[in-house]
């Protein structure tokens, strides 16, 4: 595992305290957000890119 992989591992954890967090305190932005880095930080993960190299990939499509 390198350190992109880790920091996707990383990412996607706090992605998903972010949404335990929003449904503790009915916080439907801060679920979005969580979901959002969960998804980056399983393609961070998965495929080794950076965060802005995801983004820009997406963002192209």
């Amino acid at each position: 595992m390198n350190a992109t992989e880790a920091k996707g591992n990383l990412t996607e954890q706090k992605g998903r305290l972010k949404q335990k967090f929003a449904g503790l305190v009915n916080n439907d932005q801060l679920f979005a957000e969580g979901k959002k880095e969960e998804m980056f930080g399983k393609h961070q993960a998965g495929l080794g890119q950076t965060k802005e190299k995801l983004k820009k990939i997406t963002a192209s499509l």
